[in-house]
């Protein structure tokens, strides 16, 4: 009986569903929208809150990232390959001389071919004493090069002096003259990246760095180019002049000293800045006018000696350059050079 009774209290809470007329269809439609609200609502409040988290977690991560490179560069003085690799997508400083930034890429890059080259070719053991001294001395000598090399761009600027494709390429063909003739490119390329750990990119920037900073040289050093014009008129007067006695004449009551030099026999070839070469073409006993070698120091006189099929004895005096270094020595005593980084001063210890 009792089950009986339940059976039909349950058919009496049941419901029947509600008839959708053209009257009640805006409540039920009103009903159903209700219904999905409690399930809209909460998620576009948690996107919101996702997108600020993010946010803030991203710029947190940048902050971290920044501070460590930071720390890693200056304070730590990472110069891992690494570091060199994002010194050269993000132009940071390492120094600024006359307020011309110097370029950590351009000193990391000239530390880690010297320490390539002790390491590889040299074999040198830079874990002794010895070692890190040695490690030191190629910082000094890194850090000074970076800088000079950013204050001839300084300079270059206000003599509106640049170095044109054509200045690199022609460069190149010089130093892939050997003895047995010009070597590839792809060799060249092989023996930078072997002795200097340079590819291609590193040392077309170094060759760019290097002609720079002769090009401003030449350009600023006045007292040189008139020198050099005296020298050219008095061996247009007389072409059979002796350049030894020539040399210590100008040098006497001068700031400029001209240096006099003879060769003895050299192949044609021999890779001295392109003098043997400028010797190779004169006739025995001429002088000729001024060249700028590869070198790239100063104004240069060859006379021919004496010559065979593949040798030349010659002797050159040298006018060289002084403005460039009397100007950076001028900057750095003045204290308008600032480092950002402690390097130790070797000589000192």
């Amino acid at each position: 009986m009792k089950k009986i009774l339940n059976k039909f209290r349950k058919k009496e809470e049941v419901q029947p569903a509600s008839r959708i007329t053209s009257e009640t269809v805006a409540h039920h439609r009103e009903r159903i929208l209700a219904g999905g609200r409690k399930f809209k609502y909460p998620i576009q409040y948690a996107r919101h809150k996702l997108v600020i988290n993010a946010i803030i977690i991203s710029v947190v991560a940048l902050v971290v990232v920044l501070t460590v490179g930071w720390w890693q560069l200056y304070p730590a003085q990472n110069t891992s390959e690494f570091m060199y690799r994002i010194t050269k997508v993000l132009p940071l400083p390492v120094a600024t001389v006359d307020g011309q930034p110097v370029l950590y890429s351009d000193y990391l890059m000239k530390y880690l071919s010297s320490i390539h080259y002790l390491e590889k070719i040299e074999q040198a053991n830079l874990k002794t004493d010895d070692g890190k001294r040695q490690i030191e001395y190629i910082k000094q000598e890194s850090m000074k090069d970076a800088i000079a090399d950013a204050y001839a761009q300084k300079l270059a600027k206000d003599l509106n002096v640049s170095v044109s494709e054509s200045d690199i390429q022609a460069s190149f063909k010089i130093q892939r003259q050997s003895s047995s003739g010009e070597v590839s490119e792809q060799t060249s390329d092989a023996v930078n990246l072997d002795y200097y750990g340079w590819s291609s990119d590193d040392y077309h920037h170094v060759t760019e760095q290097k002609l720079l900073r002769q090009k401003v040289a030449y350009a600023l050093d006045k007292t040189a180019l008139a020198t050099s014009d005296m020298i050219t008129t008095k061996i247009k007067n007389d072409p059979s002049i002796d350049l030894n006695t020539l040399a210590t004449t100008l040098s006497e009551g001068s700031s400029i000293k001209i240096g006099y030099t003879a060769s003895g026999l050299v192949l044609k070839t021999n890779r001295d800045g392109g003098l043997a070469t400028e010797a190779a073409k004169l006739t025995k006993g001429q002088v000729s006018l001024a060249f700028k070698p590869a070198t790239g120091d100063g104004y240069y006189f060859v006379k021919l000696i004496d010559s065979n099929d593949t040798q030349v004895n010659y002797e050159y005096i040298k006018v060289p350059l002084t403005a460039f270094n009397d100007a950076l020595s001028k900057v750095i005593n003045n204290g308008k050079v600032n480092k950002y980084i402690s390097i130790p001063d070797s000589t000192t210890k």
